[in-house]
């Protein structure tokens, strides 16, 4: 199995997964009634953007500098989920009276928490892709099972996201977004 090869099977790993988080914060939000709060908002739209650079990987052609690109536009959007995440993960660190962490914990974490973990597992991710495969070049002998499979989680992804924002378009209009509960 080639270097590009296995960087596919990587990048539609981290695809997939990110995938299913994005998935069961939208059934957490619509089957159990937990609206997200601006800053959980911010940590969706850093997962997107790390979705979107997985998926520009596969559509990089066979050049190695798109998918350098696409590495790159995950990497700065994982690094921006953890910078979001980081900051909601300290403001309620301490307990306040009437302020604690929005929604229910799942597996012992919160949202904000599960999004530390996330970022640090993109950030992760993404640096061993390029460290293990670097910046391997795209092969031109057509999609693959693994391409064809990325290409239907990217369009799973953009429903996911269209679907995130005609959510936050009713939670929050066109206005500034208040916090839930």
């Amino acid at each position: 199995m080639t270097r590009a090869r296995l960087d596919d099977l990587a990048a539609l790993a981290m695809l997939l997964g990110l995938l299913a988080v994005l998935a069961a914060a939208l059934v957490m939000q619509f089957g159990f009634g937990e609206a997200p709060c601006p800053l959980c908002l911010l940590e969706r739209v850093g997962m997107f953007g790390a979705c979107f650079g997985l998926a520009m990987h596969f559509r990089a052609g066979p050049g190695a500098g798109a998918s350098a690109r696409a590495a790159g536009v995950g990497l700065a959007s994982a690094v921006f989920l953890l910078v979001v995440s980081v900051r909601q993960v300290l403001l309620d660190i301490v307990p306040r009276p009437g302020h604690g962490y929005v929604g229910s914990a799942v597996l012992g974490l919160h949202m904000p928490v599960w999004a530390v973990v996330v970022a640090v597992a993109l950030i992760a991710g993404f640096a061993g892709r390029l460290a293990l495969f670097g910046s391997p070049a795209r092969e031109p002998d057509g999609p693959g099972m693994t391409g064809r499979l990325a290409g239907l989680a990217s369009l799973l992804v953009a429903a996911l996201a269209a679907v995130n924002l005609a959510a936050v378009l009713m939670q929050c209009g066109f206005g500034e977004c208040r916090a839930a509960g």
